[in-house]
């Protein structure tokens, strides 16, 4: 029996970034248990997390998990299905970059995004999908880039991930419409994060002089279109890349 709107446990990782944060806060409003799943975190950034998400109590929690290590996802996941409903939502926020042109990319920058960007996706939704496809009910949202639809120059390895990100959630789709299971991806265009902040000024004013939109996205513009594709009604909406880029690339 898959549980009821109410109750259906939702899993974030890359929960205390910037994104994450907003998507964990979303989901709980919307009504779900939220396990905000990141890395070890220093009290100071568990500090900031528990206040920007105080108004929802209990309803939104933290784990330490990293993704790119199978076996720790397979270890959360399956307590979860044994001592609780099980994981009904599994959102892949988890991402770092490791930019460099390719000339200058070492294996090292390669490999450790690769594990983390794709890898992580992989681990975590081997662990869910078995449990979702038995209990009728399951809703996977991959968060990819518009440099997975674009390229970008000293990003080969990042572009390569996020597109990555929409081919798996495509062929996962196909292998769980059936048993009650979505898999979507939402790509994010250039948001108001720190990692854009720190873009020189110049910069970043030519980046939002080729937003349609005007400005640079929010995270509260991200966390919407995942909890729209998460609804217990969204049953139809499989296979999906949402992009959430201001008009920055638009395609059919």
């Amino acid at each position: 029996m898959s549980a009821s709107s109410a109750t259906r446990l939702a899993l974030v990782t890359g929960g205390l970034g910037g994104l994450g944060t907003e998507i964990c806060r979303q989901l709980a409003q919307a009504g779900r248990r939220v396990i905000a799943a990141d890395l070890p975190a220093s009290e100071a950034r568990l500090a900031a997390f528990g206040e920007a998400t105080a108004a929802f109590g209990d309803a939104i929690r933290y784990e330490a998990l990293d993704v790119s290590d199978h076996e720790a996802c397979v270890a959360m996941i399956g307590h979860h299905e044994r001592e609780h409903s099980g994981v009904d939502i599994l959102v892949n926020a988890a991402g770092i970059t490791r930019d460099a042109s390719l000339r200058k990319m070492t294996p090292a920058q390669w490999h450790d995004l690769m594990r983390v960007n794709l890898d992580g996706v992989f681990n975590t939704s081997h662990a869910v999908v078995e449990g979702m496809t038995a209990r009728g009910f399951g809703r996977i949202v991959n968060i990819s880039s518009v440099n997975g639809q674009t390229g970008q120059f000293g990003q080969v390895n990042y572009s390569a991930a996020k597109a990555g990100v929409h081919g798996f959630s495509m062929a996962l789709a196909r292998e769980t419409a059936r048993k009650g299971v979505t898999v979507n991806t939402v790509s994010p265009g250039y948001c108001d994060t720190p990692m854009v902040a720190a873009v020189p000024a110049e910069i970043r004013a030519q980046i939002i002089a080729g937003i349609p939109v005007g400005r640079l996205g929010q995270p509260a513009d991200i966390a919407r279109a995942v909890t729209f594709l998460t609804a217990d009604d969204a049953g139809y909406l499989t296979g999906v890349n949402l992009p959430v880029n201001g008009g920055y690339f638009m395609s059919f």
